[in-house]
């Protein structure tokens, strides 16, 4: 497989139109390609007059593909990522806490390797934790233990579903293949900036979690760590509140993965008084920007939006405050989005953006935020949370 970089494709384009410019950009004859497929493509819009798709495309070649990347300084073969999983005899099931992107893809894994995994998570499935989500919106009655932070799938599954990282890491590409093979549409694999969205994600959550059942995953809804055990440096136990019960249980274990995400404050507390290691990070707060989507539009394409999606943009800006240099930046923007509460605390409140897989509301919306650091709230290891607590109480 070959890989071709820079190919410029019309907004209208098909498989034939692809094929001609790859055989163009390799100068080969078009009979010599067995097959090829999107493999990156974005929009270039810097022309108003002239938008186009930029492109990578993999190729097979019936002829020496060697040969012709030598010849071709925009080719080059294709690597493919393999993960290599170990395989795990009869130790004892690893526990995994919190069912975020992070807990679901290590429950995954291992579940594949046969170790047969134990997941908790505080709050509820996605079927009734959105139910949950929506009494917050429609009547702001927060359940603190279900809502956009907590519950099957983590904060994301309520966000934009974006997909994209400023990381060019390789295995990213499996990422993608598992959240095409539960459900999700196939042009995330290849789009620059992929994305999801809230309706479809909560899908294929629900289908990676059965997956993982049907590899011998134990996973328990609304039960949440209330303590561990450690003893010589070595994970004893956990003790579990299941909150449907009102019960408390201990657990033995060796292994546990903490995938808690940003928002388990009270587990941080629980951490912290028990000694283990944490430190203080730099971080970002800030605030959301809504905008009507057709001017968003308008100023990345002009009056040229056949067959493009709804655009994004990404503002960056050094400012220099009381002496020092900071960094102010949009994040998680979201074309054709909402801004929503995302409040997990009662009497605080925060907010992020969502959108639903078709981009399709009449507003975009973005954070804009400032980066801090421990000299702005304290070099204390929880500083940061009390920091983020006065914010939310405040707003």
């Amino acid at each position: 497989m070959i890989r071709v970089n820079n190919i410029h494709l019309s907004l209208d384009y098909d498989d034939k139109s692809v094929r001609k410019a790859v055989a163009q950009q390799l100068r080969i004859e078009e009979k010599s390609i067995k097959s090829c497929k999107i493999f990156r493509r974005s929009v270039d819009a810097r022309k108003k007059d002239n938008i186009y798709f930029l492109t990578t495309v993999d190729a097979e070649l019936n002829i020496n593909e060697e040969k012709v990347c030598k010849k071709c300084g925009n080719a080059q073969i294709a690597r493919k990522y393999e993960y290599n999983q170990m395989k795990f005899g009869n130790a004892p099931s690893p526990v995994i806490v919190g069912a975020g992107p992070a807990g679901l893809f290590a429950a995954l894994i291992l579940a594949r390797s046969g170790a047969n995994p134990i997941l908790i998570e505080r709050g509820r499935d996605v079927y009734r934790r959105t139910a949950a989500v929506n009494r917050v919106w429609t009547s702001g009655k927060l359940d603190i233990t279900s809502n956009v932070q907590f519950g099957e799938g983590g904060a994301g599954t309520f966000s934009d579903g974006k997909l994209n990282s400023g990381t060019k890491d390789i295995r990213q590409r499996k990422v993608l293949e598992e959240f095409v093979s539960h459900g999700a549409p196939d042009e995330i694999l290849y789009n620059a900036k992929p994305h999801i969205g809230t309706d479809v994600l909560a899908v294929v959550v629900k289908n990676i979690r059965e997956y993982c059942e049907s590899l011998g995953a134990d996973i328990y809804f609304r039960h949440k760590m209330k303590d561990i055990e450690i003893e010589n440096k070595h994970v004893r136990s956990i003790t579990i509140y299941d909150s449907s019960s009102g019960k408390e249980f201990t657990r033995k274990c060796k292994n546990v993965c903490l995938a808690i995400g940003h928002s388990a404050r009270d587990t941080f507390a629980m951490l912290y008084d028990k000694k283990i290691i944490m430190e203080p990070k730099a971080f970002a707060v800030g605030l959301r920007i809504m905008h009507p989507q057709e001017f968003i539009n308008n100023n990345a394409y002009g009056n040229n939006i056949y067959n493009l999606p709804a655009a994004d943009y990404k503002v960056t800006y050094k400012s220099v405050c009381t002496g020092r240099e900071r960094g102010v930046y949009s994040f998680c923007m979201c074309p054709g989005g909402y801004v929503v509460n995302a409040s997990s605390e009662k009497n605080m409140l925060a907010v992020n953006g969502m959108s639903y897989s078709g981009r399709d509301s009449s507003n975009a919306n973005s954070a804009m935020i400032v980066t801090v650091t421990p000299e702005d709230y304290g070099y204390g290891t929880l500083d940061g949370v009390k920091f983020q607590r006065k914010l939310e109480a405040a707003a």
